[in-house]
């Protein structure tokens, strides 16, 4: 596992309350993120994002930007990650490719619908072109308050749609990775299109002729889930998967102990209605990585 330098962040929360919604895990090998939505106050973007993230649109998905203090005339420096547009098909094969995520019709801007939900650190909100009204899959996470994307006039403003509520220390691992030359690690790299040109990557791979390559495997892949996962280590090393399982459904457990990943099958769990599911992996090993799928 790749040491980072842990950052430890905290956040005030806008007055006003707010009805409990919809909680997403976003998992990497940076940490997890657990996220609130809004469900009563965005509806309409919450239900788009959910569409994704539930019918598995997202699987194999990677977070392709990285923004840092980027000034523009005039605008004060924003401080973002994006994910949902791209992911890496048939993993761990030979077949293994970039792909595009399909998306669907985009959706109306909801900034200035029901409460005004401000673009602070922790938020995450939709990405979305100079139309209002063009998001469809890509989200991104909030690094600091980005006040220059509350403005009507920066496209109608961007919808925040949900917050964290734990993680914050996965957050600021984001903090650590920067435009500087390989053969650092965490690096900010242009890949050579306009949409990976702030690409992040664990690291960079040397061809042998003075240069380096990207590998699918220096990626930051990112898992979407609404099972709740959590990891334990017991005494004797062994891990501990818990999560709360889909009802009627027939809920997976899957392990990669390498990137990008190749997923193996660690148990096959079957319908049932437990507030709370638990599988037990014997094998000691800290670098596997664990999810939970279920069909929704």
């Amino acid at each position: 596992m790749r040491t980072l330098r842990l950052l430890l962040f905290c956040t005030l929360c806008a007055g006003g309350t707010l009805q409990a919604g919809t909680i997403v895990q976003f998992r990497s090998a940076l940490g997890d993120l657990k996220v609130e939505l809004y469900d009563d106050e965005k509806p309409i973007t919450v239900t788009n994002f959910l569409r994704y993230a539930t019918s598995g649109a997202y699987a194999g998905g990677f977070f392709h930007r990285v923004v840092h203090d980027v000034e523009i005339p005039g605008v004060p420096g924003i401080q973002v990650i994006q994910g949902g547009a791209f992911g890496i098909a048939n993993q761990g094969t030979a077949n293994a490719r970039f792909v595009t995520f399909p998306t669907l019709p985009p959706i109306a801007n909801e900034f200035a619908v029901g409460p005004l939900l401000p673009n602070v650190k922790g938020t995450i909100a939709m990405a979305k072109t100079s139309d209002p009204n063009s998001a469809t899959s890509q989200y991104f996470f909030n690094l600091k308050d980005n006040a220059a994307l509350d403005s009507p006039a920066n496209s109608g403003g961007f919808t925040v749609f949900g917050h964290v509520v734990s993680g914050w220390q996965t957050l600021a691992n984001w903090n650590s990775f920067r435009a500087v030359q390989p053969p650092a690690t965490n690096l900010i790299v242009n890949a050579g299109s306009s949409v990976l040109s702030e690409l992040p990557v664990y690291q960079l791979q040397p061809n042998g002729a003075g240069s380096y390559i990207i590998t699918f495997g220096d990626l930051v892949y990112v898992d979407i889930t609404l099972l709740d996962v959590e990891v334990k280590r017991r005494g004797d090393g062994a891990a501990e998967i818990h999560w709360s399982p889909l009802a009627n459904r027939t809920n997976t457990v899957e392990f990669t102990a390498e990137f990008p990943p190749k997923w193996q099958v660690l148990s096959n769990v079957p319908p049932a209605k437990p507030a709370t599911a638990i599988v037990v992996d014997p094998v000691v090993d800290p670098n596997r990585f664990y999810r939970v799928r279920a069909t929704y």
